[in-house]
């Protein structure tokens, strides 16, 4: 066997096991989702930040939840909670119903951090631990779509500036354009 045959069997083992490492939790198969229902389509916590982004401009859609199945990794709680993690300070909330019985409480925000946690017949949550999520792909794809719902809340947040004296006149204006233009 040629080096090159070795070196392209690493490359394509080191492929493999790097692609497992990022699939989907494979506990919440898409392919075996009975039903979707949007409990909370949003919600505000403590963290909302209504300058950078107001909830009301967040609506959790089954579509999103979809997406976050096909694409979500779990991650640690301790990095999860890590103090630099990304947050809106937003949520949407989803209960999802498997082929199997299972059934499973879902909340997504807009960042791509997810937090699932199992729920018993009677949809209370069961004994054990929550488990979580991160999703670039979902942080990507809402990001996108909240280009108008950022858009608003800089507007608010200058013309607020503008109002108070803080920025000359105009100036929020010329600003909202420039940030309009950077998205």
């Amino acid at each position: 066997m040629s080096n090159a045959s070795i070196l392209g069997i690493a490359a394509l083992v080191a492929a493999t096991t790097a692609f497992a490492a990022h699939a989907a939790d494979r506990r919440y198969p898409l392919a075996d989702v009975v039903k979707i229902e949007i409990t909370e389509p949003s919600i505000r916590s403590a963290w909302e930040n209504k300058n950078f982004l107001d909830c009301d401009d967040v609506v959790l859609t089954e579509e999103d939840v979809r997406h976050a199945l096909r694409h979500m990794r779990k991650v640690s709680e301790k990095s999860y909670f890590d103090e630099y993690a990304e947050r809106t300070g937003c949520l949407g909330g989803a209960r999802v119903t498997f082929k199997n019985g299972k059934a499973i409480a879902i909340g997504i925000e807009p960042t791509g951090r997810i937090n699932t946690f199992e729920l018993n017949a009677k949809l209370k949550p069961t004994p054990g631990p929550e488990t979580y999520y991160e999703c670039d792909p979902c942080r990507a794809r809402k990001m996108e779509l909240l280009k108008d719902a950022l858009n608003r809340a800089d507007e608010r947040r200058l013309k607020k500036l503008e109002a108070e004296g803080k920025i000359p006149p105009g100036e929020a204006e010329r600003r909202l354009k420039t940030l309009r233009a950077s998205r």
